[in-house]
């Protein structure tokens, strides 16, 4: 598989990994009680008037661009735990500091530790459909 198709499957995978992980792990904490905000909200957003998890997750497949750049070339543990530090760190960081404050949404350590959760999740999603296309291209190419 060339390297267009790999970034390609690294947005596919950014994009899944909202769907399933990210979304997935807030519908536990729904599920709990602890967030009041329904998951896989279809609630409309600007600019373009797209469903609110439709544009986390275009996000969040642009976010696998340098998630997978970064992580492309280790594996075992280090492949792992780099993928779900950095699915942590790096959206959430951009969110409290950048996205909330323009949204005017207050942030609290409730909400860092929470998106700290959820992205790490999503940064573990990334790294399993990587993982899976990885094997593929392994295989194709001997």
């Amino acid at each position: 598989m060339n390297t267009k198709q790999q970034w390609l499957q690294a947005f596919t995978g950014g994009f899944l990994a909202t769907l399933i992980f990210h979304q997935g792990v807030l519908a536990l904490f729904w599920l709990g009680g602890a967030i009041p905000a329904m998951p896989w909200n279809m609630n409309p957003v600007p600019p373009l008037a797209v469903p609110q998890v439709i544009s986390l997750a275009f996000w969040g497949g642009l976010w696998g661009l340098p998630v997978w750049w970064l992580i492309r070339r280790w594996q075992g543990p280090s492949y792992w735990l780099s993928a779900i530090l950095l699915g942590a760190i790096g959206p959430t960081l951009v969110a409290m500091l950048v996205v909330f404050p323009m949204k005017g949404i207050e942030v609290n350590a409730t909400k860092v530790v929470g998106g700290l959760i959820v992205n790490a999740a999503w940064g573990l999603g990334l790294a399993i459909w990587m993982q899976l296309n990885r094997s593929r291209w392994q295989a194709e190419s001997r």
